[in-house]
């Protein structure tokens, strides 16, 4: 079962949920950001976010404390705070970059948050209460390009980072004006911000940038997608083994974690896909979550095409309309429950997916299709 939603714009860059899930920030693929919220029947537009002056790069949405963070190529990052009234009031937060700033994440704890960006820096904010601003910190080496994508340990103080010079490097992000001793993860531990704890090639067979890059719900595991149509995942309890997988499908731009050993990947293919990590670490391939396939739906789409051909000779299909939900690329993943995830896309289109109906609706159309067979 999927829920599709239209927003009345033409492309979707990324969005992000509150905590309740009734209310959705996205950006049209430009400088603004819109606040959306669920009614009885459809959207009601909130307010529009007008502060950045060039394309918004990402957004987050901080459950607890619902603040929203949002940064952009114009080499700014602002933290939304909602007013009384509802209204939402910015914060500028002094990245001190020199590049475009291309991806943002609020930590488990949401204390602080992390900036990627074009000038092979993570930033790493958090609020000084005494100055009443949010200060950052830099994490520099060892990396030698764009930084595309961020995530946060369930910890709070070890942060993963995919770049585009091909790898995926661990850190700590532990801040020691703000917090207490580093906890030990099986990534290891430092008290010092910025010290490598893992790095990962991705080019033992061509490599490609790294696109997307998730912690697992335990912090144990790591799952990336890369531009070489790849879906890798390193696991630091079998010494930071790393299992890759290479598909057929066009490159995946973003993915996430549903459990334990489930992950969903999209991209350029326009459709989600259900993956699963077996009890060895292996990778396997468990379907396309788009059951609106037409050349999938009991075979009869070729018949009725023929037969609308035969009697009224024209045609009534479109031929330039994609075999699946979304008719563009799918650039942004976001978990909506335990069995329900979003996606959202260049065609405007912003889908909920639920993956256990989903699931069920593929196996019983697998046992239709072997009954006729």
């Amino acid at each position: 079962m999927t829920e599709v939603h239209n927003f009345g714009v033409d492309a979707i860059s990324c969005h992000a949920w509150n905590r309740d899930k009734t209310e959705v920030a996205i950006c049209a693929n430009n400088n603004e950001i819109q606040v959306h919220q669920r009614t009885s029947s459809s959207w009601k537009l909130l307010e529009t976010l007008e502060e950045h002056h060039m394309a918004v790069m990402g957004i987050d949405w901080a459950p607890k404390t619902n603040r929203i963070v949002t940064c952009s190529a114009d080499k700014n990052a602002y933290v939304w705070t909602q007013k009384e009234d509802g209204k939402w009031d910015p914060a500028w937060v002094l990245l001190r970059i020199n590049r475009a700033a291309t991806c943002v994440k609020w930590s488990p704890l949401e204390n602080k948050f992390a900036v990627g960006s074009g000038g092979r820096i993570i930033a790493v904010c958090y609020f000084v209460s005494e100055n009443n601003w949010w200060l950052c910190k830099h994490i520099k080496r060892p990396l030698r390009s764009t930084v595309t994508t961020v995530d946060w340990h369930p910890d709070n103080k070890v942060l993963v980072a995919g770049s585009t010079d091909y790898k995926v490097r661990v850190f700590s992000a532990f801040i020691s004006d703000m917090e207490d001793a580093p906890g030990t993860s099986s990534w290891g531990q430092s008290n010092a911000l910025g010290t490598l704890l893992a790095e990962f090639p991705n080019t033992p067979h061509g490599g490609g940038w790294i696109h997307s890059v998730v912690f697992s719900p335990c912090g144990n595991k790591i799952c990336w997608v890369s531009h070489n149509s790849s879906i890798c995942v390193a696991d630091a309890t079998k010494g930071n083994a790393v299992v890759r997988l290479y598909t057929e499908h066009l490159p995946f731009l973003s993915c996430i974690w549903i459990g334990s050993s489930n992950i969903v990947a999209a991209g350029h293919s326009c459709m989600p896909m259900l993956y699963s990590v077996d009890d060895n670490g292996q990778i396997y391939f468990v379907s396309k979550l788009d059951n609106t396939q037409k050349k999938e739906i009991a075979g009869l789409s070729a018949m009725r095409k023929f037969q609308s051909l035969d009697r009224q000779a024209r045609n009534e299909t479109n031929d330039n309309a994609l075999d699946s939900v979304h008719q563009n690329t799918i650039n942004c993943i976001r978990r909506v429950s335990d069995h329900e995830f979003s996606t959202s896309s260049l065609d405007g289109q912003l889908v909920i997916w639920d993956l256990k109906v989903t699931r069920l609706a593929f196996r019983l159309f697998i046992i239709i299709n072997i009954i006729n067979y």
